[in-house]
């Protein structure tokens, strides 16, 4: 029986004869390790980083919008909606938008139509609060500018306008308006963030609205949203339930997610290939190394190592080379990992089972690369060895 300390020396000094080849092969390894550490742990700190979001931003935000009547027409929701639903017991904030027949231009010089897609919305005090937005610049409607000419624009319209600052004034409705603040992107409201916000009051003092909100959003204890989600569109439109759509945002966050898992398993199919790849130079190396030591084998086996010993030796070899890799790999893989979650402003996630398959692969790897290869070596006889050129 060989003391497992003379077992590793040995492997090591059959290693070190062949350096550059050793290197090939185990670099074989570490990409395919690193690839796949690389993979997982990417895609764990986007997760990490969606669920750090979805925690601060909530799940509980319910949008309720007309659809469409029986005859196809566009539907319409009462002007109430909004005191309806927020008298739902559950429910703890409600606010709502309405679109207007208006477009919002840099200045007066510009020709109708050019509207960048941006949308002007009627808009509650309490919208931004409820929605989870908040202001990057300025202020956001309160009860004393909501009846005046006042806007807030959302941060694509912001650009698309080319305004970074408040102060200044849009020509919005035929009208000139102070633009009072510039929003931060809002991840669960997105079509806010392409829209010139106006004071509920104000859109009916100056741009004809009539009180029909087109958005009615709501948001209520978490554990009673599906309860509530039950009964808005009824609340929203007791005469026509029917013509109302009801949506929960955070959904389409958590498709998101399930979408970056399914990306995720593509990616790690592809690490596996390039792990396959440096099994294969693994097998091939040790392949190599028996029939370029057939001489050395004889003369261990005239000396009395059994079949048994020069098997485990050679298999010993595969295994300390597909460690060797497998350590650069989850190195690499980890350093990769903490750069591109860095970069992105995401927390390093890197799970504990991560590095454990990594390192599992590898044994795996070296045991199936190096076992023919250590069968081969031990059926060499002691003649036929020490016989060969």
């Amino acid at each position: 029986m060989i003391a497992p300390a003379d077992l590793a020396r040995v492997g090591v000094a059959g290693l070190r004869t062949r350096p550059l080849r050793v290197f090939l092969s185990a670099l074989g390894i570490a990409i395919g390790i690193a690839a796949m550490l690389a993979v997982v742990g990417i895609s764990t700190s986007s997760r990490a980083q969606l669920d750090q979001q979805l925690a601060k931003l909530g799940t509980n935000l319910l949008v309720a919008g007309p659809g469409k009547t029986l005859f196809g027409q566009a539907a319409q929701l009462p002007e109430q909606a909004v005191e309806m639903v927020d008298r739902i017991g559950p429910v703890e904030k409600a606010s709502g938008t309405a679109v207007l027949e208006a477009s919002v231009y840099r200045n007066d010089h510009i020709a109708r139509g050019k509207t960048n897609s941006i949308a002007v919305l009627a808009a509650r005090p309490n919208l931004l609060d409820t929605v989870g937005g908040h202001v990057a610049a300025g202020s956001w409607l309160t009860e004393a500018t909501a009846g005046h000419q006042a806007v807030v624009l959302g941060a694509r319209a912001a650009r698309r306008l080319d305004l970074h600052q408040p102060g200044v004034r849009v020509w919005l409705g035929g009208q000139w308006f102070s633009v009072a603040g510039i929003l931060d992107p809002i991840p669960l409201a997105p079509e806010l963030d392409s829209a010139a916000l106006v004071g509920w009051d104000a859109a009916a003092a100056y741009l004809g609205f009539e009180g029909h909100p087109t958005s009615v959003y709501c948001r209520s204890a978490t554990a009673d949203v599906e309860s509530v989600r039950a009964v808005l569109a009824a609340t929203a439109s007791p005469g026509h339930p029917e013509e109302v759509t009801v949506s929960r945002p955070s959904d389409a966050l958590a498709a998101q997610r399930a979408t970056d898992q399914a990306f995720t398993g593509l990616l790690l199919g592809l690490g596996a290939v390039a792990l396959l790849v440096g099994g294969v130079g693994v097998a091939n190396t040790m392949v190599i190394s028996v029939l370029e030591r057939r001489a050395e084998i004889g003369l261990r086996r005239s000396l009395g190592a059994t079949r048994g010993h020069v098997r485990v030796q050679f298999l010993t070899e595969s295994l300390l080379l597909s460690v060797l890799g497998g350590a650069g790999g989850v190195a690499l893989g980890s350093a990769v990992t903490a750069f591109y979650a860095t970069l992105q402003g995401w927390p390093v996630a890197l799970p504990v089972w991560a590095y454990a398959g990594g390192l599992g692969a590898t044994v795996v790897i070296g045991a199936v690369a190096g076992l023919y290869p250590a069968v081969r070596a031990a059926r060499l006889s002691p003649t036929e060895a020490l016989a060969a050129p």
